[in-house]
Parts: C-alpha cells; sequence; structure tokens
C-alpha cells in the first residue's frame, strides 16, 4: 500500500506494548494455566509419584494375601492428575488457533481495527509480524516450561508405578517434550491463517480450531514413520520387546513380523517431529503473509 507512510522508529515496541494491553485478559489466562499445570506436574513428580509407588509396592505385597490391604486411592489420585495435567497441555495448540483466529486477527479484521492501523501508525507487514511474533514468543515459553515438567512428571513413575503411561502414549509423547512447542506455534500460525481469510471472528475461531486438529492428526499419522524402526519376523506370532512402540505387524502362521520403536528412539522421534512441524508453521507463516498482501492489495486499489 503506498499510499501508507513508513512508521516511526519507534513503532514496533508502540506496537507490542498495545498488542499485550489489548489482549492483557487471554493474556492473564495463559498465565493462570501455565502456572496450575505447573503445579500440578510439580506435584506429579512428588508427593503423588512416590504415593503411588508405595500403593504399588504394597499391591505386590498382598498379590497371595487377601486380607491386607494398599492405598488404592493414592493410585487412583496420581492416574487422574496425571490424566487432568497432560490434557490440558494437550489442549494449548487449540486454544492456541482458536484465539489466534478470533481474537488476534478475526476480530480486528471484522471490526475495521486493522485497517485503521494499517491507515495510522503500521504497515500491514508490521502488523501482522508483531501480531506472530509476540505471542509466539509467550506461548513458545510457557509450553516449553510445560512440555520440560510434563516429561520430568512421567520420568518420576516409570519403573515405579505400574499404571504409568508408556513413552508412546499419545498424550504423553506429544505434551513432553519440543513437539508440544512446536505444534502451539503451528496451531498459532493455523489460527492467524484463518483469520486472514475469513476475516469474522467466529468463523475464523472454529477454522482455526479445524486446521489445528488436522496438523495434529497428520502428525500423529506420520510421527511413527519420520525415523527408521527395528523389526523382528519368524514362524508364528513374533511380538515387539516390551516397552516398544509398535509400528506395523502382520504376516500368517508360516511367517510374521513386526516393525518398532524402542525408548531409544524417543528423542529422535521427538526431535524429527519438531523439525517436520516447525517447517509446516513457517509455511503457514508465509501463507499468512501472502494473503496478508493479496487482502491489502486489494484494500489499496478500492
Amino acid at each position: 500500500m503506498t499510499a501508507l507512510s513508513a512508521p516511526a522508529p519507534s513503532a514496533r515496541p508502540h506496537l507490542t506494548r498495545w498488542l499485550l494491553r489489548l489482549h492483557r485478559p487471554a493474556l492473564y489466562a495463559w498465565t493462570a494455566l501455565v502456572l496450575l499445570t505447573a503445579v500440578a506436574l510439580a506435584l506429579l513428580q512428588g508427593p503423588l509419584a512416590d504415593a503411588a509407588a508405595e500403593g504399588w509396592r504394597q499391591y505386590n505385597d498382598c498379590a497371595f494375601n487377601t486380607t491386607c490391604s494398599y492405598d488404592q486411592s493414592a493410585i487412583l489420585r496420581y492416574k487422574d492428575w496425571y490424566d487432568y495435567a497432560t490434557l490440558a497441555a494437550a489442549a494449548v495448540p487449540f486454544l492456541a488457533g482458536a484465539w489466534a483466529g478470533g481474537a488476534l486477527l478475526g476480530k480486528e479484521l471484522e471490526s475495521g481495527t486493522a485497517q485503521l492501523s494499517w491507515a495510522q501508525s503500521s504497515t500491514p507487514v508490521r502488523w501482522l509480524t508483531v501480531r506472530l511474533a509476540t505471542p509466539a514468543a509467550v506461548l513458545g515459553a510457557g509450553t516449553g516450561v510445560l512440555a520440560w515438567l510434563h516429561h520430568l512428571a512421567w520420568t518420576a513413575g516409570r519403573g515405579r508405578i505400574h499404571s504409568a503411561k508408556e513413552w508412546y502414549d499419545v498424550g504423553t509423547f506429544h505434551t513432553g517434550g519440543p513437539v508440544l512447542v512446536a505444534l502451539s506455534l503451528a496451531g498459532l500460525a493455523a489460527g492467524a491463517l484463518a483469520g486472514l481469510l475469513v476475516r469474522r471472528t467466529l468463523p475464523a475461531l472454529g477454522l482455526g480450531v479445524l486446521l489445528t486438529g488436522v496438523i495434529w492428526g497428520a502428525a500423529l499419522l506420520v510421527l511413527p514413520h519420520l525415523w527408521p524402526t527395528l523389526g523382528r519376523s519368524g514362524h508364528g506370532y513374533v511380538g515387539a520387546p516390551s516397552g516398544s512402540w509398535t509400528v506395523s505387524q502382520g504376516g500368517n502362521a508360516a511367517h510374521y513380523h513386526v516393525t518398532y520403536h524402542p525408548y531409544a528412539h524417543y528423542w529422535p522421534l521427538q526431535l524429527t517431529g519438531t523439525a517436520l512441524l516447525l517447517a509446516v508453521t513457517a509455511l503457514l507463516v508465509l501463507a499468512c503473509f501472502l494473503v496478508l498482501r493479496r487482502l491489502t492489495g486489494r484494500a489499496a486499489a478500492r
């Protein structure tokens, strides 16, 4: 838009402060979610894990004694808290997609606030850059902390709590490493693209969630194939080693085969999955700027 004048050098800090002030309720809600989930994960590393492990020790001692008792409530309490904390962390990418589509971009484009900002204080490119970079920094920092604490919480129960999730469990894997950060950033970018495409609050919110779900589902399908698997074959049934992630299996009575990922593949899968999701995020961001260019070009022509 050649009719717009270049912003002052201090425009970017001004835009960042204004954006944080405008979305202060969302910032407070995000901080509360991170803090509450972090407290739950810290308890899962310490007292809750210790109590559940003791409950399982008591249960094992009672294997051949029908008159003894064990602390079943501690075992169930650990399971419930772990599920709640995992669900809270796993919901972050979808919340990011909904917020970016509805409140961050859709609402401003629908109300005309964005167009007013372009005409008075900022170029469209800088406007969008601030709206992507600032939430991405806040989101990346928060999800990084949650992923780290979640992995520590899972590690605290591994080998001690018989009902603890396996490392390849969908919720555990996608919230216990950098994949969670990359998924959240992809959700943010997908929501931003939805806001630019639809330019209406509620439809953009729904489309942002839908696109995030598509990315998440595609990641579930692709991720096991990002790193070479190990395999076994033989006559009759052949299973993967205990604690391994079975990727494929089949055959008949004469010959059977199975491919799997051992626990040693945990970090290679995390890192390759993160790299793929960050590449998808980069493509979504590029698409955002291309849509913005088309949008502002049309606005300038009018």
